[in-house]
């Protein structure tokens, strides 16, 4: 694995060097030079998985998926853990602990239990004490992709905890500076030239959470079904505490997100929307799928429709932005009846006649969706950039850049703020 880090490291090096030898004259190359780099920060498994239990509240920074259950929200904090909010008085909402699970990104919650990736590991977490969770169980090796995800894992008994800013100036020769380059790429800090860039990131007896349309993780009946960029994974959790991987099914590539309706899984891609028939929970099989441009697809889907936002830039390579309205009464071949033209969409909920979209920095965009022919904005929350909304029992939960907003939509003429949990500058 070291190996392996060393030589992508060491390739994205490469591009730099020709510019120090460019000013080289041999021996008489001397220049100051900023640096930045962000070395990593390890913890040993036994450690990290010690410290997985209900730590003090700490402030938002990165948010990223969110589950409801009850009364409380679970929000990610990208690659650190779970924040623990509870939401018994939306206007009011009250952080009471925080999960730390690093390399965390995605959850799903089924009674009292939260499944968490850590990394390459799937943890079962008792979470019926919000205030007292306790780790069940931690299945190793799950998502082996997520060594290239966001951080590398230097070997089998070290995670990634954090990262570790460090600012310099160096008077250098052409020559030094290339073993600086090397040096680095050996140690696997993630560098950073002159100070440019960011930080590397890098029908059941237990009720089931609700989570947005940017999910990886949800939960239908007695599974879990994960997705990774090219695979379904299936836990049985029947056992809530007691989880087991089940199957693998290749889907293709560039898959994005899972949304479930009652016996179907739609699933995002960057190339299109597949429907998987799950009559046989452990052996999802392909339904029906609808093809289009490259492009990052929420789905969410109704008894008659399902609806998928299309957006450009980042890893998506696409131009379109849109949303697409597919109708589902032949499962196996959705027929695409309406595009509606939008700014930048992402997440995506609907209660009701009312779809609520994430559109950027448009902030969010209410429909009455009576008619899906005939979309009619009824409110646009502006001043915010949103990512993702779940609208369930009159409020929606919007995560978006600068917090996490919750917003009454008893009357929907007249949506408002109920509150707002800032993220930390």
């Amino acid at each position: 694995m070291i190996k392996n880090q060393t030589i992508r490291i060491v390739a994205i090096f490469l591009a730099l060097i020709p510019v120090a030898f460019s000013a080289c004259v041999k021996d008489k190359c001397k220049a100051t030079h900023n640096y930045t780099w962000y070395e990593p920060v390890y913890k040993t498994k036994d450690e990290v998985r010690v410290n997985i239990k209900s730590n003090p509240p700490r402030d938002i920074v990165r948010p990223g998926k969110m589950f409801m259950l009850g009364n409380s929200i679970f929000l990610n904090e990208i690659d650190k853990g779970v924040h623990v909010i509870n939401n018994a008085d939306p206007a009011h909402p009250i952080q009471v602990a925080f999960i730390d699970i690093p390399g965390n990104q995605d959850i799903a919650l089924k009674g009292g239990t939260m499944y968490a990736d850590l990394y390459t590991d799937l943890v079962a977490i008792d979470v019926s004490y919000p205030d007292h969770v306790m780790v069940q169980k931690i299945i190793e090796n799950q998502f082996p992709y997520r060594y290239w995800g966001n951080g590398f894992v230097a070997d089998n008994n070290k995670v990634i905890v954090d990262w570790k800013r460090v600012d310099t100036t160096i008077t250098e020769s052409c020559d030094s500076r290339n073993y600086l380059y090397e040096d680095m790429a050996m140690s696997g800090t993630v560098f950073l030239a002159n100070q440019t860039g960011s930080a590397a990131t890098g029908a059941t007896s237990s009720p089931v959470g609700i989570g947005g349309s940017m999910a990886r993780f949800t939960i239908m009946n007695d599974r879990l079904y994960t997705v990774s960029n090219s695979d379904l994974d299936v836990f049985n959790i029947a056992n809530q505490s007691n989880p087991s991987h089940t199957n693998r099914i290749n889907l293709g590539w560039n898959i994005e997100t899972i949304y479930p309706f009652k016996n179907k899984l739609f699933i995002g891609s960057q190339s299109g929307m597949f429907i998987y028939n799950v009559s046989n929970p452990d052996a999802p099989t392909p339904g029906g799928q609808f093809q289009h441009v490259r492009t990052c697809d929420p789905v969410i889907a109704d008894d008659t429709y399902a609806f998928v936002t299309l957006s450009s830039g980042n890893t998506c390579q696409g131009f379109n932005n849109e949303l697409d309205i597919l109708k589902l009464n032949l499962i196996t071949d959705p027929q695409l009846v309406k595009v509606y033209p939008l700014t930048h969409p992402t997440g995506l909920s609907k209660s009701g006649n009312h779809l609520f979209i994430c559109d950027g920095t448009d902030g969010v965009k209410v429909f009455n969706a009576a008619d899906v022919m005939n979309l009619q904005l009824v409110k646009t929350i502006t001043g915010i950039e949103a990512y993702d909304v779940i609208a369930y029992n009159d409020v929606a939960l919007v995560v978006a850049k600068d917090g996490l907003y919750q917003y009454s939509y008893a009357d929907i003429n007249n949506i408002r703020l109920l509150s707002k949990i800032s993220v930390s500058k």
